[in-house]
């Protein structure tokens, strides 16, 4: 049995997960905060255990509860900042009524109008860096922090309807949520609290000002929460707080790491790398579409959520060949599934033509990822532009140097260094 969960394994966790895939499928693990779970590897079984409905989002069906009291499982602070009532807490029917509410702002066509914001923050952030540059020499920055980790935090806002002076507020608290265990000690907390005070407020001067216009076609995800609770929807006051903190929290860290994993991987894999920058370069349909299969082969391979969020058994059941009782949480490892030589030929293999890529990347069933459309969009275009503008972006540190940052359910890195000459034309 591999040791899991140490810094070593989360620099490279897929040794380890084929090994479980292998010979313990479903296995019963104590975790580093002590509480024991169910980890399940093989592709098949993580695809009936996403859409059991016998395994419930819902906390409070969580056997060793005082663990759950002490916030070991689900995200730090959201119990005592009052924020559970969101979509990776519930079951049907009050999960169907908030993900119908929420759905709205993620359909096709709102997000395919959202594309020139999309594009209009990616070019800036490049623009910044290039900016900030010094001298004749190569340029550098940290991908991570000046370009990944940004881009969803803005566009995650415009999107709820945080006004642009608050924005940095926003960044510095998602900022600190993203460290986890690399945080001051109640710091994650804290910012948990932060933001929710403010959410508290804006909800409140937003309910004000909407009481004296008219619905709009491209209101605010916010604000259409509100409409839909003052409109019969029974949306409380905590349910539309814990959904707009929901939506930050699942809607930047995936993001960055989706940009930030899929950047390294095509730094370390340079065929795979400029098949996808000529794509980039170019832009006709079928480089379009070509793009868009790679970034689902990104996802694939080293994708932004490692283990996909809690469940708790409801009533004992069998998964794997194995007896899981009542209480008893699962969770399912994605970053094992996606990587199942059952499901996927060359699993170890980056290749971007990969056809019929029905990877776990955004989950299963009824809790499929609300965002994953516009997590696709922001990460195609920050991967492409990104390659245009910086043509000969490359590594500026040796791979084993690399840290990735702590936590049971995200996978990225803490930093991304890169180097690359400035471009003559800066052109976008």
């Amino acid at each position: 049995m591999p040791t899991l969960f140490d810094w070593e394994f989360a620099a490279d966790p897929y040794p380890a997960y084929a090994w479980l895939r292998a010979h313990a499928p479903v296995r019963r693990t104590r975790l580093p905060s002590g509480v024991e779970a169910w980890l399940v590897t093989r592709y098949a079984d993580a695809r009936q255990a996403l859409a059991d409905q016998r395994l419930s989002k819902n906390p409070g069906y969580h056997g060793e509860r005082s663990a759950h009291g002490k916030g070991k499982v689900g995200i730090p602070g959201e119990r005592s900042a009052n924020l559970m009532t969101h979509l990776l807490n519930i079951d049907p029917p009050d999960h169907t009524r908030l993900r119908r509410l929420v759905a709205k702002a993620f359909t096709p066509r709102r997000v395919a109008a959202f594309a020139p914001r999309v594009q209009e923050l990616t070019d800036r952030l490049i623009d910044d860096i290039l900016a900030r540059q010094e001298g004749d020499g190569p340029g550098e920055a940290d991908l991570i922090h000046e370009f990944a980790f940004p881009l969803p935090i803005y566009a995650i806002c415009d999107l709820l309807g945080v006004p642009a002076e608050d924005q940095d507020d926003f960044r510095d608290w998602a900022a600190m949520m993203l460290r986890h265990g690399n945080a001051p000690r109640g710091g994650v907390g804290r910012a948990v609290k932060k933001m929710r005070n403010y959410l508290a407020q804006l909800i409140h001067r937003k309910r004000a000002e909407l009481a004296e216009q008219p619905a709009g076609a491209d209101e605010d995800l916010i604000s259409g929460l509100i409409r839909a609770s003052d409109h019969g929807e029974h949306l409380t006051e905590n349910e539309a707080a814990a959904m707009a903190f929901i939506l930050l929290f699942a809607g930047f860290e995936t993001t960055v790491n989706l940009i930030g994993n899929g950047t390294y991987a095509l730094l370390r894999h340079p065929e795979q790398r400029a098949r996808l920058q000529q794509a980039a370069g170019q832009g006709t349909d079928g480089d379009e579409e070509f793009l868009a299969r790679a970034v689902e082969e990104l996802l694939r391979y080293d994708g932004p959520v490692e283990l996909a969020t809690w469940r708790f058994a409801t009533q004992p059941l069998t998964l794997g060949g194995q007896r899981i009782e009542e209480g008893e949480p699962v969770l399912v490892v994605l970053a094992a599934a996606d990587r199942d030589p059952e499901k996927f030929a060359g699993p170890d293999v980056l290749d971007l033509t990969r056809a019929d890529n029905q990877h776990l990347g955004y989950g299963h069933g009824i809790h499929y990822c609300l965002g994953a459309p516009l997590a696709r969009l922001e990460g195609q275009t920050a991967i492409a532009t990104l390659l245009r503008r910086l043509p000969d972006v490359r590594l500026a540190a040796e791979p084993e140097d690399l840290r990735w940052r702590g936590g049971l359910i995200m996978r990225g890195l803490r930093t991304l260094p890169v180097a690359f000459n400035p471009p003559e034309h800066p052109g976008k």
